[in-house]
């Protein structure tokens, strides 16, 4: 498994963002870091599809995004920084239900995947509230179980703890760390990646630095210092 880029550029609103971009992503934990406006978040997007690149090609387990964005992002999960932008109907239960209804699975196979997920993420009680009712913590995690209930082979994740506070914000990298999912996650949180396999570090739309993540971090902050 794993993601390739090759020769990517992109351009967003008449702005070269990303350049000159060639790796391959196989390791089961990978961090991203980098100032705000870098690129990070327009690099995240690209693998999953939600963005196309201007050059080069981005491929996932040998799908092409642009070619099979349908299928790339069914194997890729996306989770958003502020949950808010993608949890769509009222109960935290109808939300999940609602990523399972094209697939093909019965009522009763859809309602056992959504009771197995909300089972996993100590989330049950929450099943028939009012989305807009919860805590920013617990928006986070019906957020994550919406994606997860989907079983991607990765999850990307753009500064999934930024809006919690601390307690919420170990909780959503409890379960992160457990997944049995690749994870790409972008982080201000340098401490969070501390155990991770990969960090690579962006800076003006490159590739700064790709290494483990103590050599990443350090060339991350010589680089802000």
């Amino acid at each position: 498994m794993s993601i390739d880029l090759s020769g990517v550029a992109l351009e967003r609103s008449e702005r070269l963002v990303l350049r000159d971009i060639t790796l391959t992503i196989e390791e089961r934990r990978v961090g991203i870091i980098g100032a705000n406006g870098s690129g990070k978040s327009s690099f995240a997007r690209l693998l999953n599809g939600l963005v196309l690149p201007s050059e080069g090609k981005v491929t996932v387990d040998g799908l092409d995004t642009r070619r099979d964005t349908k299928a790339v992002r069914r194997k890729v999960g996306f989770v958003f920084q502020n949950p808010d932008n993608q949890i769509v109907y009222p109960t935290v239960g109808e939300d999940i239900v609602f990523g399972l209804k094209n697939r093909g699975y019965s009522k009763a196979e859809i309602a056992a995947k959504v009771e197995a997920i909300l089972s996993r993420l100590e989330l049950s009680a929450l099943k028939d509230r009012l989305a807009h009712e919860l805590s920013g913590g617990e928006r986070q995690m019906v957020a994550l179980a919406g994606v997860l209930v989907l079983k991607p082979d990765w999850l990307v994740l753009d500064e999934p703890t930024t809006l919690l506070d601390l307690r919420n914000a170990k909780r959503i990298m409890s379960h992160i760390e457990r997944l049995d999912q690749r994870a790409i996650m972008i982080t201000h949180d340098l401490k969070r990646l501390e155990d991770f396999d990969r960090v690579l570090v962006i800076d003006e739309g490159r590739i700064l630095c790709d290494d483990r993540p103590a050599a990443a971090i350090a060339a991350y902050e010589r680089l802000v210092g």
